[in-house]
C-alpha cells in the first residue's frame, strides 16, 4: 500500500502547488482552500507511506515525481515552457527515480 499512498500524497502535492500559483497570494478563496487541503492531504498520505518505505526513498521520489509534474502542467496551463537544461535536469531527476527503484537495495516492493 506504500507506494499507493505515494501516488496519492504526489498527486495532492502537485494539485496543491498548481492551485498556489493559481491563488495570486492566496487572494483567491477557492485556488486557496485547494492549495490548503492539497498539502494536509499529500502530507497525511506521506506520513502513511513513511511506515513502509525508507524516508530517503520516499522523498526522493515523492519529490523528484512532483517536480516533473508540475513543470509538465505549467507549461499546459501557464505556458512556462521550460528550456533545454530544464528538460534535461528533469529527465535527470526521472532517470534517479528510475535506479532508484530498479537498483536500490533499499527499495521494498
Amino acid at each position: 500500500m506504500g507506494y499507493w499512498y505515494l501516488a496519492i500524497a504526489i498527486v495532492a502535492e502537485v494539485m496543491a502547488t498548481l492551485a498556489l500559483k493559481a491563488s495570486n497570494g492566496f487572494s483567491e478563496s477557492t485556488p486557496s482552500t485547494i492549495c490548503v487541503i492539497g498539502y494536509a492531504v499529500a502530507f497525511y498520505f506521506l506520513s502513511l507511506v513513511l511506515k513502509t518505505v525508507p524516508v530517503g526513498i520516499a522523498y526522493a521520489i515523492w519529490a523528484g515525481m512532483g517536480i516533473v509534474l508540475i513543470a509538465s502542467i505549467s507549461a499546459v496551463i501557464y505556458k512556462q515552457l521550460p528550456d533545454l537544461a530544464a528538460v534535461v535536469g528533469m529527465l535527470l531527476i526521472l532517470a534517479g527515480v528510475m535506479v532508484i527503484n530498479v537498483f536500490s537495495k533499499t527499495v521494498s516492493h
